[in-house]
Formats: structure tokens, C-alpha cells, sequence
């Protein structure tokens, strides 16, 4: 780092030292990621996986539950599997203990949260009955963020212990699933698009409909995540997927997800495991996840090109929300401050490579890797933001209704 560039570092102490150690964690990271081999780091480039426990449940109810935040300085937080800036070499969570020092909570970590509906299935009946569930914070999908609101699940935030919420990006301010973001606001956001190995398949793929060209037949994998492979078949059909279309617009794009699946153009559908198919060969495009790609090309020469349809991808969001039975909501709300401060954002974006929702967190992205500043999957233009779909929030009825189908259409 040169000596202008020292100088330009914040004078906070503390910030100054997240920085300087966001730095030698990138660095090393980028070392880490080149020399490794490809198919041993799949589960290393994942998103979301397998984790550990933390935490211990009591038996607050709704009603009774009191913020004890005051005298119990710790926090539980439960997320995904590598999606928090984490130093290999300290083997700590710097921003996690940066929040410690200036505040004297300490944050609980676990990483156990493998996905949306297994967890749900195992709190589902504490959260029914107002229990404690032993985690102050969870980081769940929009669509589950809106299960869990719907059924009064969470815990309404109190905006004034989060001034930072002012940071969050315009777009996601009022989601339908939260109006006003009065039970959750956004951890991470990505897309879901299309993307192809530039070597193999040079020619490149501009809309959905281009992955069943003839020259790729079984050679592409679909995501089992409904929202998003539907998501983008319906959009490549005219559809646009954020309000007003239903059973008929969903079954025209199930049909041609059923044939192209029967007549052999698709080599499976699969959830973050679709990156092996990717780094052995065996799929050469596919409908994919943008975090994905970026941390695949970090480790095998910028080998696959990731594209926003013609007609537009899919931009899903995972949440904080405090849960109903959690007796320190005020120190969750700290801790969701601290991570709307722009230059804290910066450095868990440069780590997890997905897409910062804090404004201000690309010019702090400066001081710690100035390359990611122009990674479009990470800080987003306008014009890629414009192309991105959200989802529409489903029934309870649909969902089941939807979800049959689709499972369905891919034999599972």
C-alpha cells in the first residue's frame, strides 16, 4: 500500500485497523483461491451450507418476554455458511470483534443456517409458541422473511436504535413483504441470471431461451430454487414476475421447463452443487447465481461470463429479523448499525462478493480492494439494477399450490 494511500485511510482508529486488516485478508484470500484446486474448494465458494449450532433456548412467550439487552451484553446471530468477513490466519471475525470492543457485546456466531425451509422446520414450533428460539438475529431468504413476518414470527424494529437503516440502498426500503422495513432489513442481495464458460461456449448467451441452443444439449443446469428458475422462465416468456400473473403464466413456464428436461437440453437441476458441474466441464452454461460466478472466476482465471437476461434476471435479498422470543432486541439493533456503516459493509462485501445493500459501501471499497469498486455483481449499475425482478411475495395457498408443480416439472 502506498504512502497516499495511508493517508487517505479514516482517522478512527478502529476503522483504520478493520481496513488495514481487510486488506492482508484479501490478499491472502486471492493466494488462497488461486492455488487451490477447483473441486475442493466448491464448498468453500458456497454461498450457503452446513453449519454448526449456537445459542441456548428459554421459554420467553410473546407476551411476557422483557429486552434484557441492557444487562446481558452478548448478541446469537445465526446465518449461512461463509457470508461474514472471517481472517483465516487471526481465525476470528474482525467486524465481529471490532463491535465488541466499541460497544462491549459480545456477538454469538453461528453459522446454522443450511437453509430456508430445514430451519424453519426446526423453530417453526418454539417461534408458534413465542419461545425463545436461543438466536437474537436470523438471516433468512425474502420469501421465508415473508413467512415468518406474516405469521408474527419477529419482532418489529425499533428504527431509532439503527439511524444507519438511512444508508440502506432506495430500492430496498419498502419490499412487500415488509412495508417500511419494520421487521427486517437486508443482509446480502444477489441475482440469478445466466452464464456460460467463455472458452467453450464463445458465442455467449443474451436471453434464457439461447440455453436451448442445440449445440448445448445436456450440457446445462438449472437451479432447484423455484423463485428463480421460474422467476427467469417466466420473464423470457413476457411475464413480468413482481405482480399480476398467476397459475397460467406459471404453468406456460413450467411446460417448457418440463421439456427441456424430458428431451435431455437440461443435465440437471441442482442447488449450490451446480458449481462442480461448472469447474469439471460438465455443464458449460447454465441458470446460475451472480455471488457464484464472481467467486468461481476468483479461482479459475475468469473462465464463465454471467449475464442479466434480455428480459430481465431475478434479485432475491436474505434479512436480519429479530425473532419473536429474543430478550436482547435492542443489542441486535445495535449490531444491525454497526453493519449499515458504510466502511463495515465494504469489508464484509469484499469477503462474501455478493451484493453490498448499503450506500457508501463502494467508495469505502476503495481503501480495502479498489478492483471490486468495478465488480458489477457486487456495486451494481442502474442499468443492471433496472433489469432485476423481484419475485412476488405468494399465498400461502400458492406457495404450496406452486411449489407442487415445480417439484413436478423436476422429478424430484
Amino acid at each position: 500500500m502506498s504512502n497516499q494511500n495511508q493517508r487517505e485511510l479514516p482517522r478512527d482508529p478502529a476503522i483504520r485497523a478493520l481496513i488495514l486488516q481487510a486488506q492482508r485478508m484479501q490478499l491472502s484470500r486471492r493466494k488462497l483461491l488461486a492455488g487451490a484446486g477447483g473441486l475442493g474448494l466448491a464448498a468453500f465458494l458456497a454461498a450457503c451450507g452446513t453449519g454448526g449450532t449456537g445459542g441456548s433456548a428459554g421459554n420467553s412467550t410473546a407476551a411476557a418476554v422483557a429486552d434484557m439487552s441492557e444487562s446481558d451484553k452478548n448478541i446469537f446471530w445465526a446465518n449461512w455458511t461463509l457470508y461474514l468477513d472471517y481472517d483465516d490466519a487471526a481465525k476470528n471475525y474482525p467486524t465481529l470483534d471490532a463491535f465488541a470492543k466499541r460497544t462491549g457485546i459480545k456477538t454469538h456466531y453461528a453459522e446454522d443456517i443450511d437453509g430456508n425451509d430445514s430451519y424453519y422446520g426446526k423453530v417453526q414450533a418454539q417461534l408458534a409458541a413465542g419461545q425463545d428460539i436461543g438466536q437474537d438475529i436470523v438471516t433468512l431468504t425474502d420469501w421465508m422473511a415473508g413467512r415468518v413476518i406474516r405469521q408474527g414470527f419477529t419482532q418489529e424494529l425499533d428504527h431509532a436504535n439503527i439511524p444507519n437503516i438511512k444508508n440502506l440502498l432506495p430500492s430496498l426500503q419498502d419490499v412487500d413483504f415488509d412495508p417500511g422495513r419494520k421487521n427486517s432489513l437486508t443482509w446480502q442481495s444477489g441475482y440469478a441470471g445466466i452464464a456460460y464458460n467463455k472458452a467453450k461456449y464463445p458465442k455467449g448467451l443474451r436471453t434464457v431461451s439461447d440455453l436451448w441452443n442445440p449445440d448445448l444439449k445436456g450440457r446445462i443446469t438449472v437451479l432447484d430454487e423455484m423463485r428463480d428458475t421460474m422467476g427467469l422462465l417466466m420473464l423470457d416468456n413476457g411475464v413480468e414476475i413482481s405482480s399480476g400473473w398467476g397459475d397460467t403464466e406459471f404453468a406456460a413456464a413450467t411446460d417448457v421447463l418440463s421439456k427441456q428436461i424430458a428431451n435431455g437440453q437440461i443435465r440437471q437441476v441442482k442447488g449450490n452443487s451446480y458449481k462442480e458441474d461448472f469447474i469439471s466441464g460438465d455443464a458449460i452454461a447454465g441458470i446460475v447465481w451472480s455471488g457464484d460466478i464472481t467467486q468461481m472466476n476468483f479461482e479459475n482465471d475468469d473462465q464463465w461470463e454471467f449475464v442479466l437476461p434480455d428480459a430481465g434476471g431475478t434479485l432475491w435479498s436474505d434479512n436480519l429479523m429479530v425473532p419473536v422470543g429474543s430478550p436482547r432486541k435492542t443489542n441486535a439493533e445495535k449490531l444491525m448499525d454497526f453493519y449499515f456503516e458504510p466502511e463495515i459493509a465494504a469489508q464484509v462485501a469484499a469477503y462474501v462478493n455478493f451484493i453490498s445493500p448499503v450506500q457508501g459501501a463502494k467508495e469505502a471499497m476503495e481503501k480495502i480492494d479498489p478492483e471490486l469498486m468495478e465488480n458489477p455483481l457486487i456495486f451494481p449499475s442502474e442499468a443492471d439494477l433496472a433489469k432485476a425482478h423481484v419475485f412476488r411475495s405468494l399465498s400461502a395457498e400458492e406457495e404450496t399450490n406452486f411449489n407442487s408443480q415445480f417439484q413436478t416439472a423436476i422429478g424430484a
